[in-house]
């Protein structure tokens, strides 16, 4: 049977071609197969148990000299920066940019060799991460920024890119342990605090004969901290403000006729409003989570409210007021309009991300309120993860779990009471959850992949992966896409699944391709969210991804490839427009909606592309007149088009008191 591969990365030069190990696992075979695979392999005589952190160059060979990441995309113009525009950046490279000669990859500056600096077998914290600062405790940095190699300081102030810069993916050695060692010096020392905007890139690599993947993650997680909470005298209940701005809902006072429709050439859409931050945010700044879309509203989450605005012109309609600060929140609503978002239970270190908070998006009406009970001397709520599937929210966090009806808060299941606990969910059109079961050997652990009934919580099936192997992220409920990792080996596997449970196929890349997801959002320590990842659509038989962008400045491209569901392999791949990159966004129309990526000298638009590849069309020409608006955000930015309209936000904003209030945190354009 087909299953994630388990042999160790290919010696050899990166990427040339190798004969397999012995026992590599083949091709996935007909779905009549078992649902129970077999073992992975163990690494033949005379192999390294764990992968190495980088391949090597073959016999007889120079290693090649690493390679640098791509420079910003061009100089950007003169003048003065708009709304929180990128400024000039800083000289500390990024995590992830190449080490020094002589230092091996993943290994902290003035570290010793054979020093183990890295996440994998520190403790206390699930799977070896080490905890961190409580969330909120970050510098303010810029969106995809990774913090400094193992406990050097986050790259310059908020908004300021990593050089090379301008939030492109920086570039990774192969099989580099993600980040979050502390360089030697302790798990609870010289730690920046989770990045709450960074970026997963998910790529696929292929071998000879086999592939794997590798993932620069950014996983910093957070410090937890026991302890009852000290919260101030906080209101019981959020209500709807009382003060909500009745002016043309932009924010910040802004004309709705300040031309930026002004010179709009033929052909270009429109700029349907612009919504500026209206909200006095901590100096660390703050997340925008959401946006959701119920009727004719689109609803944000930011800091400590909950805020609705017409589609149409962007004018405010409602705001609920929370006590304390928005810790996760759901990727979907239920089917009434209803959400169920999870803030702390205080205002202090001590607060954890506890209670929960349902709120009807059609009228911006708070209803119930309840803070999720522990379910065990172990049950640590530092963190926890949102799902909504139909009229239930589920609560994950490490090897616990627990399930409310959405209308009125009614615990529906908790955590089964089997050797196997869910601790995850992802939701939409079903309830999708991540189990880990205890085994003897907690460096190799066993997971389970489940459908659950949302009512009763029943598994409908199970599917277990070979022993290692962590379920990460779904990236699609319907049809089911998986994410597994193997951290001991450093891969990375996408499979994806029949609605009965059965491994349906591996996405297999043609040789030379990389394609990446893109999974940023906030990393928890004792909470994951399975669902949230942006750049993968799946529809029918099809999947869909982007390659890794190739080339610098105007010469940055890159292409779509579209796998079959049943196969794993490629169905056909398609370039994005000369000079130019593409994120796929959804489906619409039978045709997938691409973000094409704006240019310091040119703006982006929507694309589209038939399911049967070939040429891109343009299915909304963003202006050229709010190009530096829409370059501000590009790095860390959420993309939607929905009936019609593209819509651009940023994923978190500066709480820094100089400008705070003219970041733009909408921009809506419309034909």
């Amino acid at each position: 049977m087909s299953q994630p591969p388990s042999q160790q990365p290919p010696q050899g030069g990166f990427g040339a071609p190798q004969e397999p190990p012995q026992g590599t696992p083949q091709p996935p075979q007909p779905q009549d197969q078992p649902s129970a695979p077999a073992q992975p392999p163990a690494a033949p005589a005379g192999q390294p148990a764990q992968a190495p952190s980088a391949p090597q160059p073959p016999a007889g060979q120079p290693a090649p000299p690493p390679q640098a990441p791509a420079g910003p995309p061009q100089t950007p113009p003169p003048g003065d920066p708009a709304y929180g525009y990128p400024q000039a950046p800083p000289a500390q490279p990024g995590y992830g940019y190449p080490q020094a000669p002589g230092q091996a990859p993943g290994q902290a500056p003035g570290q010793a060799p054979g020093q183990a600096p890295g996440p994998y077998g520190q403790a206390p914290g699930p799977y070896g991460q080490p905890p961190s600062s409580p969330y909120g405790q970050q510098p303010a940095t810029g969106y995809g920024q990774q913090p400094g190699p193992y406990g050097q300081p986050a790259p310059g102030p908020y908004n300021q890119p990593t050089q090379p810069g301008y939030g492109y993916p920086q570039q990774q050695y192969p099989g580099a342990p993600a980040p979050g060692g502390s360089g030697g010096s302790g798990p609870f020392q010289g730690k920046t605090g989770i990045l709450a905007a960074a970026a997963v890139a998910v790529v696929l690599l292929v071998g000879a004969g086999a592939w794997y993947v590798v993932s620069d993650s950014g996983d910093d997680p957070k410090k937890p901290v026991a302890g009852p909470s000290s919260d101030p005298k906080a209101p019981e209940t959020p209500s709807a403000s009382p003060t909500v701005d009745e002016g043309d809902g932009t924010g910040g006072g802004r004309e709705t006729d300040d031309d930026l429709n002004a010179g709009r050439k033929p052909g270009e859409a429109k700029v349907a409003w612009l919504q500026k931050n209206d909200v006095d945010l901590p100096r660390n700044g703050g997340e925008i989570y959401g946006p959701w879309y119920v009727g004719d509203t689109m609803v944000t989450a930011l800091y400590r409210g909950v805020s609705g605005y017409s589609v149409a012109d962007g004018k405010k309609k409602w705001t609920v007021d929370l006590p304390a600060d928005i810790c996760a929140t759901p990727n979907t609503v239920a089917p009434d309009g209803k959400i169920v978002i999870a803030i702390e239970n205080g205002t202090t270190d001590r607060s954890t991300c506890s209670v929960l908070q349902m709120i009807d998006l059609n009228t911006g009406k708070a209803g119930w309120k309840s803070e999720v009970k522990k379910a065990g001397a172990f049950d640590l709520i530092s963190d926890i993860g949102v799902a909504i599937s139909g009229n239930t929210v589920t609560a994950g966090r490490t090897s616990y779990s627990s399930a409310y009806r959405v209308s009125d808060g009614k615990e529906l299941f908790g955590t089964p009471s089997g050797n196997c606990k869910t601790f995850a969910f992802a939701g939409g059109p079903k309830l999708i959850a991540a189990a880990n079961c205890r085994t003897s050997d907690t460096d190799n652990p066993q997971h389970e992949l489940q459908e659950l009934d949302p009512t009763s919580g029943k598994p409908k099936w199970t599917y277990k992966p070979p022993r290692g192997w962590e379920i990460k992220k779904v990236y699609s409920v319907s049809p089911l896409v998986v994410s597994l990792d193997n951290k001991k080996k450093k891969q990375w596997s996408i499979a994806a699944f029949t609605d009965s449970g059965k491994l349906r196929s591996q996405m297999s890349p043609a040789k030379g391709d990389t394609v990446v997801a893109n999974c940023g959002g906030t990393f928890a320590i004792f909470g994951q969210k399975l669902e949230g990842c942006t750049g993968v659509v799946a529809d029918g038989d099809t999947f869909y991804m982007a390659t890794k962008a190739e080339g610098s400045g105007s010469a940055r491209t890159n292409k779509v490839v579209a796998f079959d569901l049943n196969t794993g392999k490629p169905k056909w791949t398609a370039p994005a427009p000369s000079e130019r990159a593409v994120t796929p966004v959804r489906m619409d129309g039978g045709k997938l909606v691409l973000y094409m990526e704006p240019r310091y000298d040119k703006p982006g638009a929507m694309l589209t592309l038939p399911p049967t590849g070939g040429s891109t069309s343009v299915l909304l020409q963003h202006p050229e007149g709010t190009n530096r608006i829409e370059n501000s955000l590009f790095g860390g930015q959420t993309v939607r088009y929905e009936d019609g309209r593209s819509y651009l936000l940023p994923r978190r904003l500066s709480g820094r008191d100089d400008g705070e209030m003219e970041q733009a945190t909408a921009l809506v354009f419309s034909k």
